[in-house]
């Protein structure tokens, strides 16, 4: 009797552990295929940008460039174009990026914080009406959008300048403040009191003890901005009109009549590598603290 029981305790562990291993397989499985299929586009333009010019659509296609042109990524920037944007150097469409993505982080960050600690930590009259009415913008596309804001910076005369691109995000960013709220309302109030009672104010407060308990949802909120502004397009192509104003991704977006005979996609691809290049280092080195933040703050609210 005892051996029978034993006999059927094993084979019960033997079939929950090999359920349990097919279960992982699949998975496994799946999230490969996912992945294959996130990277695999990604992999087609790393190898395009390493390819001769009539290698490019060569049929059946090269899965690897033979020879490798790594003079892609220099001619990319240098090559002969015809458009007005490449009578001004690269670097200052660099530089006006950065301008506009530093201010960016910088400002959406900051001011998101803000608003989302006065949500979460303090008491004031409509303070439920007002958040409500901060994420019900939430639902307005950016389309609707375009044409009163193009009208409002026309009449502020701040058309073809950074200021509309730079001023707004110093007002926050709904989506922002939601997941701060979310986050600043699981640290214990306790600590705001005790703070109160050594004369701490608002501003101590959140500089001094939810800023420093937040990093890893901050630093999060300033890895999506980093990339949401670096690679912005739409917002530079409705204001900006001189080319000595335009960023890297306008500057792209002239390849495709910036020659004269055809788009040289073997270049186009190597200055998108380049130019994506930041966000894919940024990510690199700080992945940890982003999904650590990620998954605080979606775990915590």
């Amino acid at each position: 009797m005892t051996a029978s029981s034993t006999s059927l305790r094993t084979l019960l562990l033997g079939n929950r552990f090999r359920r349990g291993l097919l279960k992982t397989v699949y998975i496994y499985s799946a999230l490969f295929v996912y992945a294959v299929l996130f990277l695999l586009p990604f992999y087609w333009m790393l190898n395009t940008s390493l390819k001769e010019p009539l290698r490019v659509f060569q049929i059946p296609p090269d899965w690897y460039p033979n020879p490798v042109v790594f003079r892609n990524y220099l001619d990319a920037w240098v090559s002969d174009r015809t458009d007005i944007a490449a009578e001004i150097p690269v670097y200052n469409y660099a530089k006006n990026t950065a301008i506009i993505t530093v201010n960016g982080v910088i400002a959406t960050t900051f001011s998101s914080a803000l608003i989302a600690y006065a949500f979460a930590r303090m008491d004031f009259p409509g303070k439920q009406a007002m958040f409500l009415g901060v994420i019900s913008t939430l639902m307005i596309p950016f389309t609707v959008l375009m044409v009163p804001q193009f009208i409002l910076w026309k009449n502020l005369n701040w058309l073809d300048t950074f200021l509309p691109l730079m001023v707004p995000y110093w007002f926050g960013s709904a989506w922002n403040v939601f997941l701060l709220r979310q986050f600043f309302m699981t640290i214990p109030l306790e600590y705001d009191e005790s703070a109160r009672i050594d004369g701490a104010t608002h501003w101590t407060i959140f500089s001094r003890l939810i800023v420093p308990l937040s990093k890893p949802a901050l630093g999060a909120i300033g890895v999506l901005a980093f990339v949401f502004f670096w690679n912005d397009f739409l917002g530079p192509l409705i204001i900006l009109s001189k080319p000595q104003n335009f960023t890297l991704t306008m500057y792209l977006a002239n390849f495709s009549v910036a020659f004269v005979r055809t788009t040289p996609w073997h270049l186009y691809m190597a200055a998108s590598l380049t130019i994506i290049s930041p966000c894919l280092i940024l990510f690199f080195f700080s992945q940890r603290a982003f999904i650590q933040g990620i998954t605080i703050t979606d775990f915590k609210r």
